[in-house]
Order: C-alpha cells, then sequence, then structure tokens
C-alpha cells in the first residue's frame, strides 16, 4: 500500500487511526480550521471548487464524473442545499470505501465539511450501508460525535458564521440504492427506486431542494487535495486520469486487499503487488472495476494500465477500482450464471427491461449449466442483454447486460462446449 503520497490511506497504520487525537495530530482538520478563520465567503467558495476542478479528481464512485464540475452545477440561490455522501458500497468486488470508514472516517468528516462550505450546503447525509452496522458504523458514528465534541460540525462553527450539521444514516442493502437517485428516496424513507432525470440532483435532490451526491473515497480525498494543492494531485496518475486510486483485490491472488496507488498503474504491477497468482495458477481472465464492468482476457489486461482511458479502450471501465482476478480453471458459464443471479435478484423492478430481462438471462444460463441449453441461447442471451442496455431509467441495466455481452464474446467457446456435453464443463 502506497504511503508517500498517500491521499484517503495516509494513517492508516498509526494506532487507533479512527480517533479525532489522532488525526489531528497528523495535521487533520487543518484544513477546515483555515477556512473557518479566514473570510468564508462566496470567493472563498469559488477557491475551493476551483482548486478541486484543476486537480482533475474524478468521483470514485463508478462513473467517474469530474468533482470539481459537479460540485459548480449547484444553484447559487438562497435554497436549503444538502450534500450526501454515497456509502453504501453495493458494487460486488468493492470494499475499500468500507476501510476508510472504519481507519480514516474522520478525512470523510472535514472532506464533507469542506465540500458542504463550497458548495453553499449546510446539512449532509452521510448513507451508509445496511451490512455495516456492526463493523464500521459505530466507527463512524463516533467519528461523528467527536467532531461535534470538538466544534468542527454545527452552527456558527467555531465563530466562523458557517454552518454544517452532518448525519449518518443507516440503509438496508439494497444494490440499487448505490444509484445516486435511489439513494436519494430512500433517504427520504421511500422505496430505493431510482428517479427519472431531469430533473437532476443538483435541482431536485433531497426534499425538492439543490443536492450533490459524492462517493466516500472522493469526499476522502478532498482535505489532502486543498492541503497540497491541485498540481500535487495532478502529479500522480496520468493526464487525463490524475490522482490516485484504491484498487481492491479479489479474487485468485495471494494477497487480496486494498492498494492505493497512483492511476496508469499498469495491472501487472497491481497483480504483482496482491502476491501475483495463488496456487501457482495461471491468470485467464479480470473484471477490472467491479461485478458491472466488463470481463478481460489475459492478453487484453495484460497490457493495460488501470486507469480510465487504457479500461475504456480496452473495451471495459475502471468503475469502482474493484479488480476481480480469474484464474485458469474457472469456468466462466458458471461464473456468468452467478453473476446475472446477482442481478436478477438486486433489480428494483420499476422498469421492465430490468425486471423481466434479468430473470430471462439468469434462466437462460441455469438452463445451459443444467444440460437443457440449445446453441440457439447464445444468440437469445445477447439479444436480451441488447434490449435491457440503454433502456432503463437508471445504469443498472447496462450493469446487468454487460458482463452477458463481453463473457460471450471472449468465451463463446466455453458456453457452446457445455451446451454441447449438456452441462459439463469445458474447465472440469
Amino acid at each position: 500500500m502506497r504511503q508517500e503520497n498517500s491521499i484517503c490511506f495516509s494513517n492508516i497504520n498509526q494506532p487507533e487511526s479512527w480517533k479525532i487525537e489522532n488525526y489531528m495530530a497528523s495535521g487533520g482538520y487543518l484544513q477546515w480550521k483555515k477556512i473557518l478563520q479566514g473570510q468564508p465567503g462566496d470567493k472563498a467558495r469559488e477557491s475551493i471548487i476551483e482548486t478541486v476542478k484543476s486537480s482533475g479528481l474524478r468521483g470514485r464512485g463508478g462513473a467517474g464524473f469530474p468533482t470539481g464540475l459537479k460540485w459548480s452545477f449547484m444553484p447559487k440561490n438562497e435554497k436549503q442545499k444538502y450534500l450526501v455522501c454515497n456509502s453504501d458500497e453495493s458494487e460486488p468486488g468493492t470494499c475499500h470505501d468500507r476501510e476508510i470508514l472504519k481507519l480514516n472516517p474522520h478525512a470523510l468528516i472535514e472532506g464533507m465539511a469542506i465540500a458542504g462550505f463550497a458548495m453553499d450546503a449546510t446539512v449532509g447525509y452521510n448513507y451508509v450501508r445496511g451490512e455495516f452496522i456492526k463493523d464500521c458504523y459505530p466507527i463512524i458514528e463516533l467519528a461523528l460525535q467527536e467532531a461535534y465534541k470538538y466544534e468542527l460540525l454545527g452552527k456558527n462553527i467555531l465563530d466562523s458564521g458557517v454552518n454544517f450539521d452532518l448525519y449518518n444514516f443507516l440503509g438496508a442493502g439494497a444494490y440499487i440504492c448505490g444509484e445516486e437517485t435511489g439513494l436519494l428516496e430512500s433517504l427520504e424513507g421511500k422505496q430505493g427506486k431510482p428517479r427519472f432525470k431531469p430533473p437532476f440532483p443538483a435541482n431536485f435532490g433531497v426534499y425538492g431542494m439543490p443536492t450533490t451526491v459524492n462517493n466516500t473515497q472522493t469526499l476522502a480525498s478532498i482535505p489532502k487535495i486543498i492541503e497540497k494543492g491541485s498540481e500535487w494531485h495532478k502529479d500522480m496518475g496520468t493526464d487525463k486520469s490524475p490522482g490516485a486510486n484504491i484498487f481492491s483485490v479479489t479474487g485468485h491472488v495471494k494477497k487480496p486487499g486494498n492498494y492505493e496507488l497512483p492511476l496508469g498503474t499498469p495491472f501487472t504491477d497491481l497483480l504483482e503487488r496482491a502476491g501475483g497468482m495463488m496456487d501457482g495458477k495461471q491468470l485467464k481472465a479480470v473484471i477490472p472495476g467491479g461485478l458491472s464492468t466488463k470481463v478481460l482476457p489475459r492478453d487484453i489486461i495484460s497490457n493495460c494500465t488501470m486507469d480510465y482511458e487504457s479500461l475504456e479502450s480496452a473495451g471495459s471501465a475502471l468503475g469502482t477500482g474493484a479488480v476481480v482476478v480469474i484464474a485458469e480453471g474457472t469456468c466462466m458459464v458458471e461464473l456468468l450464471k452467478r453473476t446475472s443471479r446477482f442481478y436478477y435478484v438486486e433489480n428494483c423492478g420499476q422498469c421492465t427491461p430490468c425486471r423481466e430481462g434479468t430473470g430471462w438471462l439468469y434462466r437462460l444460463l441455469q438452463n445451459i449449466t443444467q444440460g437443457k441449453g440449445k446453441e440457439s441461447d447464445l444468440a437469445l442471451l445477447v439479444d436480451v442483454a441488447n434490449r435491457i442496455e440503454g433502456n432503463t431509467i437508471c445504469a443498472f441495466g447496462d450493469a446487468a447486460a454487460w458482463p452477458v455481452q463481453s463473457f460471450i464474446k471472449h468465451y463463446y467457446s466455453e458456453f457452446e462446449y457445455m451446451i454441447n456435453n449438456h452441462g459439463k464443463s469445458i474447465a472440469a
């Protein structure tokens, strides 16, 4: 794990890194105090947004939208404005946001306070995944109490005239609530079903008020960027993908875990840091950005660097930075069936393509693995996936379709073999 220029994990190796005293001992909340002790007006807000813009920071929740640009969309009016942190972390394979909540929660709190000030949002909500209730939720809740105890949140903070109240909100573990408008619906106490856009959250968000939604890692990066400056951030990574990213490496590796590295790091270097392949097996494929991104075979991913542009040109995406490593001997048909079952179970049922199409995908794959498949099923699978993609309110439909499209594209022979051999895997 890179430490010398770390953004989110800079102090996690310290004992009890989650405590406010230890965070402050390493410079924590200094940037927030400087803002409060300066002249906290419109010029100060614009300066922060411009710093974040010029840093090139992109949202780490999966979409990769420029963070500073997103902040600039917040209307400049007298309405109540909200900042929401997406700590739902529901993309399979992703496990870095929970480590920030657990080991460096005050970086997130300070980042949210700075972001709230920059957009003139006086209330923030941290939407935390329901399964975290016994893991990191108690820690982020304690950290929030500490921040209030030190008078770093609340009304007229440190006599600055600045107000920012922050609340943790525990979700119920639905994948669809990782989508920002589904999250907002859940936050309001409704079913977590995505909204039509437009209107976008910047104009109609929580309770119909202007709202910005950012990911945990994105907001936890803000204090370091404000401290070190935009050029420091741009010096890491590539021209189009500046900064560092936390890669959650899972699957058939010797040392699965989270690795904070500059964007543009070669995949082969990341694999080496994760200990290489387990049990001396050969690499077969990689899902590079969470389950919803397209799978890449060994000969393609081995030539990729871990950044937005390289993975996009290879036919996939950086996504959430969740890297699932797949070894030779893995049955890609069974893996796709398990993936499709996930999307079948987790769809919210609002859009017909997802509600009906994900069931079709799962049942067709189930038939193939049970020896009941027909060769025409492969064309039908792709056809159903194509009809789901791009035809739903949110990107869930794309997430369900892309694995099917890419698995069949790259591993058609495995599907064909299983059909012709009545459910027997070529990997067996």
